[in-house]
């Protein structure tokens, strides 16, 4: 998945903002999908995962952005219950 990333990141001409994903950044995106999918709905991860990458872009610590998907997909999971 590194050299798909790494190809992506290039066609996009993202180096200069995203010049490598950590392990602790691909575990925060995909914890933020996994629980959009899971405790919303499954459509619910790819436009979550893009919403994160906009808060990002604004400056967010993407760690936080995630533990902040992950209590918003729980509330919602027990509101929907």
């Amino acid at each position: 998945m590194d050299e798909w990333l790494q190809e992506v990141v290039t066609a996009l001409e993202l180096e200069e903002i995203a010049p490598s994903l950590g392990e602790s950044d691909l575990t925060a995106i995909l914890d933020g999908a996994r629980h959009a999918a899971h405790e919303v709905e499954r459509p619910a991860a790819p436009i979550t995962t893009y919403l994160m990458g906009m808060a990002v872009a604004r400056g967010g610590n993407l760690v936080e952005i995630s533990r902040t998907v992950e209590s918003l997909a729980k509330s919602w999971a027990e509101k929907s219950s």
